[in-house]
């Protein structure tokens, strides 16, 4: 193979303090193109079955992708996945950033890591040599001085450090990881993993980044895209995910006090437009991408620097709305602790939100909760909440289980305000106003996730006539509040759209139909990059494959379709807003969950991926090296 596909993987056994380098044969970097699909194929070769995803047998795989490290916009992501600590199952999650790229300019295209160090390690990999170095002195250190620490120690302000906090050293379920303190992988709880490995961070460098092998047609895919790009008019250079906030305030479903409402009295004050008229000094970027849709904030009076970035919706809404909070600069200081911590927001702030109900109801009391008085809107409470959880002190022992957990402890009731799927709580869309959204929060291999396909309103947008989505035949318009056949069709096929993005390590807020670059010019891409002759319906197929291997790892780690099923509160009324009384009723989503397991090759009665689904996908897994 030449060119941008190099496709070696580095084995890390941080018990022996061995490494070894895998060249993996064309095909199967063809069949999985990296991201999701081939970190979940690693995982189902090389991690036996029922492991403690806290112990020396887990794996965590780190994997770019054929086209990471180029130079179009939104190839730079990359996928972290292991055993979740916080489900039990599949646990999987992308970020951006400069991480990948650097990878892959330092010969690798991934990186799959084993076993326990007796003492706390860094990784350093630099133009294909790795060295175990000693992490002793970061360790309990937040991630802002491990980042200056290592640049120091390294000489060099070039690095790239992927670092796990102080949140996933304590053991915190929900703990993320993070690279150049800004781009997260949030969900899962992998940052756990990484801190019960003894392993703080992997650092790297490297000198030579990946080619096209033809080099005129992968430029004339970057002219495409920038005649069709226009940031002025890109709501996500100019508001960010923030943007989301006064939208789903107007369509009521903004998750407000726990997801009992769905329209907030300050959500105009959490805004991504109030965030831009007063806190904001610039928009950051990830390597080669020209949306620029990352905010970076500064609140000076309360020590908050654009060195840690700034609020995305997820924490305006899970640390905002969801808990009744409407201060702004407040909201910023959360966003830099979850940085700080490296703690993921949308649990934490789900969390927080679930104690705060329990408080209202009597089940967690002041004595409980160290004196904090956990009501609706006390900003300074959650402040002291994300303390106390990322370090696992007091009532942040507890919470730092996740709120399923957490339920089953406290008992007399809670469970009924542990809003979760899987044991991964909820993130801040709520499906009673877009219903296909309930089919990827139960059927989302790693819990709740609402990134798992586009959502209902893009799907009220279909018409024939030149709709990116026309090539998927998807052409009619459908209702956001209907969940039938003809809706879980249309998420049964944008899945597969969006599992294939995440594989190829495309950004969703680049690729369509979020933004502007259309799926033809990206195929022309990876085939311009690799010499391939791929189609977009090869594309989708290693997207379905991403699916049926996550699939297959739940099902392998004692999964049922009793696991694909919506929390309570989803099957009751919105309490207030446009929406007031909206609910998920449960037959129809019986009878729109039966129906994707019919669409997906899935066993009705097991929800196990068949064997002529298995054979129709070329899934023939290898046996472990």
């Amino acid at each position: 193979m030449g060119g941008g596909v190099t496709a070696k993987i580095l084995h890390v056994d941080l018990t022996t303090g061995r490494t070894r380098t895998e060249e993996l044969p064309e095909p199967v970097t063809r069949k999985y193109l990296g991201g999701g699909a081939l970190a979940a194929w690693l995982l189902l070769r090389d991690l036996p079955a029922r492991v403690d995803p806290l112990g020396p047998d887990n794996v965590l795989v780190f994997t770019t992708s054929v086209i990471n490290g180029l130079s179009l916009s939104g190839t730079n992501r990359y996928t972290a996945a292991a055993k979740s600590p916080l489900t039990g199952g599949y646990g999987e999650s992308e970020a951006g950033g400069w991480w990948g790229p650097e990878l892959r300019a330092a010969g690798f295209d991934g990186v799959a890591i084993r076993g326990t160090a007796a003492a706390p390690v860094y990784l350093w990999i630099k133009d294909g040599q790795v060295k175990f170095r000693d992490a002793q002195p970061y360790w309990g250190k937040l991630s802002g001085e491990v980042q200056d620490g290592l640049e120091a120690e390294l000489g060099d302000k070039r690095i790239r450090v992927l670092q796990t906090g102080v949140s996933g050293e304590r053991g915190v379920r929900f703990a993320a990881i993070v690279n150049q303190l800004k781009h997260f992988h949030g969900r899962g709880g992998l940052g756990a993993v990484m801190g019960a490995k003894n392993l703080k961070a992997v650092v790297v460098r490297g000198g030579k980044p990946p080619v096209a092998i033809d080099k005129e047609r992968a430029k004339g895919q970057l002219v495409w895209f920038r005649e069709h790009y226009d940031r002025a008019k890109d709501r996500f250079h100019q508001l960010g995910s923030a943007s989301a906030v006064m939208a789903l305030e107007a369509g009521g479903i903004l998750p407000t006090r726990n997801f009992r409402d769905g329209s907030f009295e300050g959500a105009r004050a959490i805004s991504g437009q109030t965030m831009r008229d007063t806190i904001l000094v610039d928009r950051g970027t990830c390597y080669a991408c020209a949306v620029a849709c990352k905010r970076e904030v500064e609140v000076k009076e309360l020590g908050v620097t654009p060195k840690y970035g700034g609020p995305e919706y997820e924490t305006l809404a899970a640390s905002g709305s969801l808990c009744g909070v409407s201060d702004l600069p407040k909201l910023a200081l959360v966003n830099q602790l979850y940085a700080q911590y490296v703690l993921d927001a949308i649990s934490t702030g789900a969390v927080i939100a679930f104690a705060m109900e329990c408080y209202e109801h009597g089940i967690l009391t002041p004595r409980d909760t160290g004196g904090l008085e956990l009501t609706w809107g006390n900003a300074d409470a959650v402040i002291q909440l994300v303390h106390l959880i990322g370090k696992r002190e007091g009532i942040g022992e507890l919470l730092g289980e996740g709120v399923k957990r957490a339920a089953a402890r406290l008992g007399r009731g809670a469970e009924h305000f542990a809003l979760h799927v899987k044991g991964q709580e909820l993130p801040m869309h709520d499906p009673r106003g877009k219903k296909g959204l309930a089919l990827a929060y139960a059927l989302s291999p790693t819990g709740a996730d609402h990134m798992e396909a586009p959502h209902d309103p893009l799907y009220a947008g279909f018409h024939p006539q030149g709709h990116p989505m026309g090539p998927l035949g998807l052409i009619e318009p459908l209702d956001p509040l209907v969940l039938d056949a003809r809706k879980v069709r249309a998420f049964f096929v944008t899945q597969q759209l969006w599992s294939a993005y995440n594989s190829v390590g495309m950004c969703d807020f680049v690729g369509t139909p979020l933004n502007g670059l259309e799926m033809q010019p990206m195929v022309d891409y990876v085939n311009a990059v690799t010499g391939w002759n791929m189609s977009l319906y090869e594309l989708l197929k290693v997207g379905e494959r991403n699916n049926t291997l996550a699939r297959l790892f739940n099902c392998r780690e004692g999964f049922t379709p009793e696991d694909d099923t919506l929390p309570p509160r989803l099957h009751e009324g919105i309490g207030n807003g446009v929406l007031k009384g909206q609910y998920i009723d449960p037959g129809e989503f019986l009878a729109a969950r039966r129906t994707y397991y019919a669409m997906a090759g899935w066993d009705p009665e097991t929800g196990r991926p068949t064997p002529a689904k298995l054979a129709e996908l070329g899934l023939d897994l290898p046996a472990p090296r």
